[in-house]
């Protein structure tokens, strides 16, 4: 123990926590790191050669520091006790019951964790929120602590940014780490010491330093912007079905100027992830909660167009397979909710399978990555959808194909040879504009990409374009 400089603790092993603490441990040796977990099946997968989280880059980072200075465990309470910084990184998902259900941040998992802190601390700590809190939630771990910011305990907030399926190269080289702690004397000395661990790697000059709270209102409010653009596209994309524009061609216009740029401007068949529609739904709730009524109706119509496009989805099958899914076989290519990722937390695939069983539609799910969690997903769903990993097996006697996720794989499949094995008249649903909508014309499909002019063989009924 006393090899290493400090001892750092997260206490969750989750998507953040995980990889997070990964990267800490390999780029700085001269700290050990412990990750802690109440499931003992997630930190078994963490010790494993089979990590729990899909992730490119991941495994070296991990095979390379574990053992050395990093360790998995389910033991918290010897975690606590032992280290000098605690992250804590657990979940804290959207309420489902009482006040605030459907949009508030639940945080009883975080509150627990703030209790097991004060059992089980013998020597001073230094306390990292690394989950997504409201603003002020250091506060009220203040309290659970008995510290007003002067005691034993020094509370900061440091959010993730990361994105899933990149998450790993965002870590190497992030465009900023953020962290906020009280402006007091030992606030600003704690945030110090954190600011020394990541200044290993990362450039000072990408290394934010703020007060608490607006280092935690920062994170709600980057995801809210990130969502808002992909609504704002998407919302266009409908008008640019309708007029005959091309959402592609729009949006690359648009970006083009530089006080837009051309960031989160793709249109698709929605967002989706653990963070997004949870994040926008948490500010909608502290909006309200401060009399902010026409700020929440603002940030609360960016999931409601998120849903509004899964649902046109959806619905423009329907009319372009003449009115009818009943009987029809769709095959989803991808179920993850972006590509290089199993994760299917609030992925439009779960959205769109329900929607098209209630077609009394037949849905096969095919997915590099996320096969195993599309069957938890979809288990109350039964017979209706059948899972297939490999695409071309998975599209045979298909009527249509709906590219859900982008994943580069799908760009490359052979769709000449795909076509020959399907129902006729064959369909493709682009969801992500990732595909060649000309050239699978022009083999024969019947194309619908998502805010650009259809590509087909029979004159369309007037609704669907």
């Amino acid at each position: 123990m006393t090899d290493f400089e400090k001892r750092i603790l997260c206490i969750g092993a989750g998507y953040v926590g995980g990889p997070t603490m990964a990267m800490i441990a390999f780029k700085c040796p001269q700290y050990k790191v412990h990750v802690v977990d109440i499931n003992p099946d997630r930190i078994d997968a963490w010790n494993s050669q089979n990590l729990p989280i899909y992730e490119p880059g991941l495994e070296e980072v991990v095979f390379e520091a574990r053992g050395r200075n990093l360790f998995f465990s389910t033991d918290i309470q010897e975690g606590i006790e032992e280290a000098d910084i605690i992250f804590v990184s657990v979940n804290t998902p959207t309420k489902t019951f009482g006040e605030g259900a459907g949009m508030a941040a639940d945080l009883q998992y975080w509150e627990k964790t703030a209790r097991q802190i004060l059992e089980c601390s013998k020597s001073p700590k230094i306390i990292v929120e690394k989950s997504t809190v409201p603003v002020r939630t250091a506060q009220a771990m203040e309290r659970i602590l008995g510290t007003d910011g002067t005691g034993k305990f020094q509370v900061l907030s440091n959010p993730e940014f990361l994105a899933e399926g990149t998450a790993i190269e965002d870590l190497k080289c992030p465009d900023r780490v953020l962290i906020g702690s009280r402006l007091t004397e030992e606030g600003l000395k704690a945030r110090d010491e954190l600011v020394s661990i990541y200044a290993n790697w990362v450039p000072k000059d990408n290394i934010v330093t703020s007060d608490t709270w607006s280092s935690e209102l920062s994170k709600l409010v980057a995801n809210a912007f990130l969502a808002q653009r992909i609504s704002s596209i998407n919302a266009i994309s409908a008008l640019c079905e309708k007029t005959g524009a091309d959402v592609s061609r729009v949006a690359y216009a648009v970006g083009k100027d530089g006080r837009i740029g051309d960031k989160f401007l793709k249109s698709s068949v929605g967002f989706g992830g653990s963070c997004f529609k949870k994040d926008i739904l948490n500010l909608v709730y502290l909006c309200r909660s401060y009399g902010l009524q026409e700020v929440a109706d603002y940030w609360e119509q960016v999931v409601k167009i998120n849903e509004y496009q899964k649902e046109r989805f959806v619905l423009n099958m329907l009319h372009t397979m003449f009115d009818t899914l009943a009987g029809k076989k769709i095959c989803l290519l991808g179920f993850a909710f972006k590509a290089d990722t199993g994760d299917t937390r609030e992925t439009p695939g779960i959205y769109i399978a329900q929607r098209l069983a209630e077609e009394h539609c037949r849905v096969v799910v095919s997915d590099p990555q996320a096969l195993d969690n599309a069957k938890i997903d979809l288990k109350e769903l039964g017979d209706a959808v059948s899972y297939v990993e490999d695409p071309y097996e998975a599209a045979a006697d298909c009527d249509a194909l709906a590219v859900l996720t982008e994943w580069n794989l799908y760009k490359e499949l052979d769709y000449a040879k795909i076509y020959n094995s399907m129902t006729k008249p064959a369909f493709v649903f682009d969801g992500r504009n990732i595909l060649d909508h000309q050239a699978l014309h022009d083999i024969g499909f019947n194309v619908f990409p998502i805010g650009k002019p259809a590509l087909t063989h029979y004159r369309t009924n007037g609704r669907t374009r």
